[in-house]
């Protein structure tokens, strides 16, 4: 085909196809103007209605449902002033049981975790060997006592000869250092034999003290020597035991008078969590200096440890009973809360509101707080439901809805009843598969 024919062609197809992106374009433009006239008129609509008067709106509800709380009393009693602290529980007497001489372990006569009394028989090392040396020591003793007889004899006589002049001087004197020599002789062999009797005592291992013994260190059949670290095993006093705290040297005025004085420091002591208390001692004594690095000072308390609910090293929360407050008003410890206005409660008005009261708080436990001012025994505090409450905010009892039916028929979910539906009955077929 000739090429003008082609370039014709081209020139009579070019407007048909710029007709389709026309179209397309008019179409968008379409759309767009819709959706901005859309959006003019809610804007329009929108302004018309925050610009209605008052009265044309939709009126509010005066009125708010009432939120549920639960109630506290605040009561009379006695508030202990405590001081709080980490303590360590240490025994008053830890004993590593060692061997002092070195032999064959064959007996030991303890169970593991055995309470122990002073004189109680623990191990036994054998003993022939400090027999035989104890053995040799007397008869060596026998032997300069026998010679030390001799000598005394020998000088008896030569005294006498000396008075008859039948004998020279320096023979009696001679005989007399004799003597002396054997006298220091039989000393030394007497030594000898307590020595070998110690050793021989050293062979049987007695309990020094009272306390509970605790896991077999060495194995019967074993060689153990003085020199061993380990030991054979260790005894721990369990009763009474003591607790090792310290507390801010800022604290120290507060009980080192009545220390002095000679009164009695109660001291309480509680697990880990603090969630329960373990045993109740009495503070012993102050330590002699405070740690520079800490700034505490280390106090001992002693416990009676009668339940051993205490064991050496284990980590317990302490607290030290300083003071007491007598007939102190005391509110729940759930009730107390701060913010701006300090230290406040939500106190629950007869006529079903709540309204806040500012008061002034002293010492308090886990339980109560002592309210120095703006509460009286016999007030009824929010102690559940405070973070939904305001100042006058209608209130009602925890218990009083669950007695409600409504409520509890809404909570539990069966208060419209359902019609009970009718089961058909499948027929039942015999063993052998046929029908009935």
């Amino acid at each position: 085909m000739p090429v003008h024919e082609l370039l014709d062609r081209q020139d009579d197809a070019a407007p048909a196809d710029v007709i389709p992106v026309a179209a397309r374009t008019w179409s968008r433009a379409k759309r767009i103007l819709i959706v901005l006239s859309a959006a003019i008129v809610l804007i329009a609509w929108a302004w018309w209605l925050i610009g209605r008067p008052m009265s044309e709106r939709p009126a509010r509800r005066s009125t708010e449902a009432p939120t549920v709380v639960r109630l506290g009393t605040v009561s009379r009693g006695d508030m202990p002033v405590t001081l709080e602290g980490l303590g360590t529980v240490t025994a008053l007497s830890t004993v590593v049981i060692k061997t002092q001489i070195s032999g064959k372990l064959t007996e030991v006569g303890f169970k593991e975790g055995q309470s122990l009394k002073k004189g109680d028989f623990l191990a036994q090392i054998d003993p022939r060997p400090y027999q035989a040396a104890l053995d040799q020591a007397k008869g060596q003793l026998a032997r300069d006592e026998a010679l030390l007889a001799a000598a005394k004899i020998d000088l008896a006589r030569y005294e006498k000869l000396i008075t008859q002049d039948s004998i020279a001087r320096q023979q009696v004197d001679t005989q007399r250092a004799l003597v002396l020599q054997d006298e220091a002789i039989v000393r030394s062999d007497k030594a000898n034999v307590e020595n070998a009797t110690l050793n021989l005592n050293y062979c049987r291992i007695l309990s020094p003290s009272e306390g509970r013994v605790g896991l077999r260190l060495v194995d019967p059949g074993n060689y153990v020597q003085a020199s061993d670290p380990n030991g054979i095993a260790i005894i721990t006093q369990m009763q009474p035991i003591s607790v090792i705290f310290t507390v801010p040297q800022d604290a120290i005025p507060q009980f080192i008078k009545k220390l002095r004085a000679g009164e009695t420091l109660a001291v309480l002591a509680f697990n880990r969590s603090n969630s329960a208390q373990l045993a109740t001692g009495s503070l012993t004594t102050v330590d002699n200096q405070i740690d520079t690095t800490t700034g505490t000072v280390k106090l001992r308390a002693s416990f009676a440890n009668e339940g051993e609910t205490l064991f050496p090293n284990q980590f317990v929360n302490v607290k030290l009973i300083v003071d007491t407050l007598k007939e102190a008003t005391i509110a729940p410890a759930a009730a107390i809360q701060v913010g701006a206005p300090g230290s406040y409660v939500y106190v629950a008005n007869a006529n079903a509101t709540a309204s806040v009261r500012p008061i002034k708080v002293g010492p308090g436990n886990g339980d109560g707080v002592a309210v120095l001012e703006g509460l009286a025994v016999g007030d009824k505090v929010v102690v559940d439901g405070v973070d939904r409450l305001r100042d006058g905010a209608k209130i009602r009892l925890a218990e009083a809805v669950g007695r409600n039916p409504d409520q509890s028929g809404k909570a539990s979910g069966d208060a419209v009843p359902q019609p009970r539906q009718r089961q058909q009955r499948s027929p039942v077929r015999s063993p052998s598969g046929a029908g009935p």
